[in-house]
């Protein structure tokens, strides 16, 4: 799965021209890594229609204040550079792929 920056959030996730999810994680944070199978099956399933990236809210403060980011994991939907939902705590993939279906 990509990871994103401060430096290119706007390039890869604000003018990307697929649906984009976000996950705001961390490396200290249990249910963040409980998600990485989840979010890698996601965007293997869903390539061509669903981008998914990962941005490590330690490193990468601007983005995470620019959001409004408090609690790891969240997750935002930006489509045509809008972030359209934003979901806090992990989920199940079922559960995150409704949660997407109005999106893809």
């Amino acid at each position: 799965m990509a990871e994103v920056t401060d430096a290119d959030f706007a390039a890869e996730v604000i003018g990307a021209e697929l649906p984009v999810l976000v996950e705001f994680t961390a490396d200290w944070c249990p249910p963040c890594r409980q998600m990485a199978p989840v979010l890698s099956a996601l965007a293997a399933e869903e390539a061509g229609r669903l981008k998914v990236v990962q941005l490590n809210v330690d490193g990468n403060p601007e983005t995470t204040n620019a959001y409004k980011v408090l609690s790891m994991p969240t997750f935002m939907v930006f489509r045509d550079g809008e972030p359209l939902r934003s979901m806090v705590g992990s989920r199940p993939k079922r559960r995150l792929r409704e949660e997407l279906a109005d999106v893809l």
